[in-house]
């Protein structure tokens, strides 16, 4: 199986699948992830382009993902990109990688970025219905810890997760290392991105499902083949 994950900023990708990531490549599946804002360069205490992009490089490496693909749009400013330039970008990586199951953000996330990938990424996965590609066998809502479980409830629409990867106790530590991989994005607890909330949360998302550390998802499509 092929996997692509479509984000909007370096850490998303393993804030929200990288427990997974790490179990399915384990397996022999391939994940890609595709980070729309590679440079992040409105970002608070960023580190320099370079070393960015090497703590991205090292992070995939952790959970075993391929090399991650680095897009060029604007941080804080998906708002001012003309939607059909990020549906084709994303569309470009889905002919060329022809992934089984693609996940992105939730479309009710607080992160302005966050919403505009989101809602892009829901009209790239459509490709198929006009050109000759792969359909897609899945596709998938993530969660982001301080960005959708900030986002307030609109008529029900949250995040509400129906799926969970088991991604254990390795996939649990590859996680929490590729995330300190980046420079700040760790915080001291009680903040949701502190090591103990990550941990929380995967013993909550396991602990719905009877597995002691999951990852949630939330389905927007999946196809049963019989």
């Amino acid at each position: 199986m092929r996997y692509l994950t479509v984000t909007a900023h370096p850490d998303d990708e393993i804030l929200g699948f990288g427990g997974s990531t790490y179990v399915l490549t384990a397996k022999g599946h391939v994940v890609n992830n595709l980070i729309l804002s590679g440079d992040v360069e409105a970002r608070q205490h960023r580190p320099d382009v370079e070393t960015l992009k090497s703590q991205t490089h090292r992070a995939q490496e952790i959970v075993g993902a391929q090399a991650p693909i680095l897009g060029p749009f604007p941080n804080i400013k998906f708002n001012m990109v003309p939607h059909l330039e990020l549906v084709q970008f994303i569309e470009k990586y889905i002919e060329e990688l022809e992934p089984d199951v693609v996940i992105t953000h939730h479309p009710y996330d607080l992160n302005n970025d966050h919403y505009f990938t989101s809602k892009a990424c829901q009209a790239a996965v459509r490709l198929f219905q006009r050109k000759p590609v792969k359909p897609l066998k899945s596709f998938y809502f993530m969660e982001i810890p301080s960005s959708t479980d900030w986002a307030f409830p609109v008529d029900g629409q949250n995040f509400r997760p129906d799926t969970f990867i088991e991604i254990g106790e390795a996939g649990l530590e590859k996680k929490i290392e590729a995330l300190y991989a980046y420079e700040g994005v760790m915080r001291p607890y009680p903040h949701p991105r502190s090591e103990e909330a990550i941990r929380a949360l995967a013993v909550l998302r396991g602990s719905q499902t009877g597995r002691h550390y999951c990852e949630g998802l939330q389905t927007a499509m999946h196809i049963i083949e019989y």
